[in-house]
């Protein structure tokens, strides 16, 4: 299942659930019936609050669980969004906690227990809450798996139970009693973000994570759980009227049943297809009007209260639906004119927004999408393959192969990788500009006049041969440079590619290099020109090749520094040429889970995973009669009745226009649908006669998985008659990519 089907299901249900909250603080069944009101407010709404936890839970905790030095600053880029909005609120409604008399008389620890526990405002304990559960769980995470740590959850939601629906009960264990009661003195409800939030939270991350996965392995099927849904709501609803008759409740936040219900009805906003949303805008709209009505409802039904005293306006408050009714209509117009405020379309200034892993881009044309789980996947597998001291050095030129150098080089930062490779200049200051840290080595010629930028960014230079050795060691001795330290340079070794080093037989120079004024050589290297061969001749060009190279390091014996990184293998090398004497090594295409053909990428996709997926939408649908011609050239004529989508891609975004005429495919509601016609620049046909539930809105799978088909990368190559890294290095910068303007996560509500 792809996310974006969800985002409309989510976004909307988080409307529903921020006036679920006010029907929980207006209690509008009263006037009817007691019982009919407690069912509303105190069984079916307590929905809301775990289903703002499990939407957060989705899409913030796995980055925040992920190892790595990486997770403890994402924890505190949360904390801090998260708090700076507790902040805003609790500004907000200080002025009204001053009137009412709820901070009259505190003392510290009260003070403490209202900002930490309760909230500053009675609604407002939800942010603390969710803080405070996510600090647990990144904690926790730290010692525990995932199954312990679940478990801890349970246990915790167990405790508060006994806290809030089941403390009744606990008169029966005076042992548990005296410890509720002794916890009570700390805060004042065990809803809150040590018992209730942890759970959901990680039962959002864990059903967002299903979400992704195949059919065979994903959620349960709607009817199974729209009928779960129901059941367990019947049994809830009995759970909470027999604690109700036992007098067991001292809050009504917490029940059993409370788990499967929410595991149920979220399952459900995740699978069904209903809630698809038809663009980005109103959806992110959604959002910030169902955070802005949960925060502004409680002064909104102030404001009511006291608008009822005017004559002729007491049934606002006489009448609990009609206050109900007012509050609600109140909330939304305040929310819609607040989201409405210049600026607010294109950042969601009421909620800290954090983005979901996967990268997704709802509101695009066309996108890239990045698994960051496969990613962390094939670093360890590569490492896994390397000598224990032997570092990875990721080549992420070429835009990281098309997939955006920014968010990838972004989560190997946070693995803990301190060394990159880029193919020029211009491509290590991008990677400074989005904070990447660590070495960044150029591989490729870098011109003299573009000697100071090396400074500038912090940058280590490859000395491509003699000469250009010689030139960065001018530079690195001139006047305007001297009080800076030595200019960190690798120097590169022809062994027989013939492309770019000094040639391996010219050991005099290379000794040369190492003592020139003004440099420190912090690595030397080669290149396998063959080690993606697996014949006789491609293995022993590769052997001669490493074994020019060791020569090399033979003959400077004492003058090499032992600083000094040594490096042979990219992908190839790495996986066929496994070698003890080595500092680094350079993964390219296979970081990214792919080889250059589709032969080998299929020997080794029980190792490596790909990162990348491609989609696209379906712009319109059409339907042709025999002999009715599409495209250019009218490329295309159908031979029978025929539909036809257009979709929102072509060969200005790096598709290939040697998959027109039916060599290719892509995947629709996943299945494959041949393309047909022409690839145009922006646009391409595909045939999904045989897929007549195709509308336009619909995600079109150029690369990547839908339900249980997969398009890989490499096998499209293949088709064009291409290797994977050019097809990928040829992705237009157009595609939006984790991180584009366009993408807006979710808030904490």
């Amino acid at each position: 299942m792809n996310e974006k089907t969800c985002f409309g299901g989510l976004d909307r249900f988080r409307l529903a659930a921020a006036l679920l909250v006010v029907a929980i603080h207006t209690s509008p069944l009263t006037c009817i019936s007691p019982e009919a009101d407690f069912l509303l407010t105190r069984v079916f709404a307590r929905v809301a609050v775990p289903f703002f936890l499990m939407v957060t839970g989705q899409f913030v905790l796995p980055r925040i669980l992920e190892p790595g030095p990486g997770a403890g600053r994402k924890l505190r880029r949360y904390l801090t969004r998260t708090g700076g909005l507790y902040l805003v609120c609790i500004a907000l409604y200080l002025p009204l906690g001053i009137y009412a008399g709820h901070y009259k008389d505190l003392n510290p620890g009260q003070l403490l227990r209202l900002l930490v526990w309760d909230g500053a405002f009675y609604h407002l304990w939800y942010f603390p809450a969710c803080m405070l559960g996510m600090s647990l769980l990144w904690l926790l995470s730290r010692r525990l798996g995932v199954r312990a740590l679940a478990f801890v959850c349970g246990v915790l939601y167990l405790f508060g139970l006994c806290g809030d629906s089941y403390y009744g009960l606990t008169a029966y264990l005076p042992p548990l009693r005296e410890l509720c009661d002794l916890g009570f003195r700390v805060w004042s409800h065990t809803r809150n973000g040590l018992f209730l939030a942890p759970l959901f939270l990680l039962m959002g991350a864990y059903m967002g994570k299903q979400c992704k996965q195949p059919s065979e392995k994903a959620l349960p099927g709607v009817p199974v759980l729209g009928a779960g849904l129901a059941l367990c709501l019947a049994g809830m609803s009995g759970e909470a009227f027999l604690l109700r008759y036992l007098h067991s409740l001292r809050h009504d936040s917490m029940y059993l049943l409370l788990i499967p219900v929410m595991y149920c009805l979220y399952g459900l906003l995740l699978s069904t297809d209903r809630w698809k949303p038809e663009g980005c805008p109103p959806s992110l709209r959604l959002r910030r009007i169902s955070t802005a009505v949960y925060i502004l409802h409680p002064a909104v039904i102030v404001a009511v209260r006291i608008c009822s005293r005017l004559p002729g306006l007491q049934s606002l408050t006489d009448q609990s639906l009609i206050h109900y009714l007012a509050v609600c209509l109140l909330s939304l117009a305040a929310a819609w004119l607040l989201t409405a405020l210049p600026g607010s379309r294109t950042k969601a200034r009421l909620e800290p927004s954090e983005t979901d892993s996967s990268g997704t881009v709802p509101c695009a044309r066309a996108w890239i999408e990045l698994d960051l789980d496969a990613l962390r996947h094939n670093v360890k597998y590569l490492q896994s393959l390397l000598p224990r001291r032997c570092a990875l050095m990721p080549v992420v030129k070429a835009n990281a192969y098309g997939h955006g150098a920014g968010p990838i080089a972004r989560e190997l930062n946070a693995l803990g990788i301190r060394a990159f490779c880029v193919a020029c200049v211009s491509e290590g200051i991008e990677l400074r500009a989005q904070n990447i840290t660590g070495e960044i080595l150029v591989l490729g010629y870098t011109h003299p006049e573009q000697f100071s930028l090396l400074d500038k960014y912090t940058l280590t230079q490859t000395a491509v041969d003699h000469a250009h050795a010689l030139a960065l060691s001018a530079y690195a001795c001139s006047v305007s440079r001297q009080e800076l330290s030595p200019l960190p340079i690798h120097i590169a070794v022809d062994t027989g590619m013939h492309r770019l080093g000094e040639p391996a037989e010219n050991m005099s120079r290379i000794r040369e290099a190492f003592s020139l004024p003004g440099l420190r050589i912090t690595g030397m290297y080669t290149h396998l020109a063959a080690s993606g061969g697996n014949d006789d001749v491609s293995r022993n060009f590769t052997e001669k090749q490493i074994d020019a190279f060791y020569k090399v390091k033979e003959y400077l014996g004492k003058d090499l520094p032992s600083y000094t990184k040594l490096h042979l293998q990219a992908s190839y090398g790495i996986l066929r040429y496994p070698l003890a004497d080595v500092d680094c090594a350079r993964p390219g295409i296979a970081l990214y889970g792919l080889l250059s053909n589709a032969a080998d990428t299929h020997a080794f996709e029980d190792w490596l995973r790909p990162v990348l997926s491609l989609r696209a939408r379906v712009a319109s649908v059409h339907r042709l009669a025999p002999g009715e011609s599409a495209g250019y050239d009218m490329a295309y004529t159908a031979s029978r009745p025929t539909v036809i989508a257009t979709v929102t891609i072509g060969y200005a975004d790096g598709v290939p226009r040697s998959i027109s005429h039916g060599k290719g495919a892509l995947l629709l509601r996943g299945q494959r649908a041949p393309i047909v016609g022409r690839v145009c620049m922006d646009q391409l046909l595909a045939d999904v006669s045989d897929l007549p539930t195709v509308r336009p809105g619909d995600i079109a799978t150029l690369i990547g998985k839908d339900g249980k088909e997969h398009l890989s990368a490499a096998d499209l190559a293949d088709t064009c008659g291409v290797i994977t890294n050019e097809l990928l290095s040829s992705l237009g910068p157009r595609l939006e990519r984790p991180g584009s303007v366009c993408r807006q996560g979710y808030s904490v509500l």
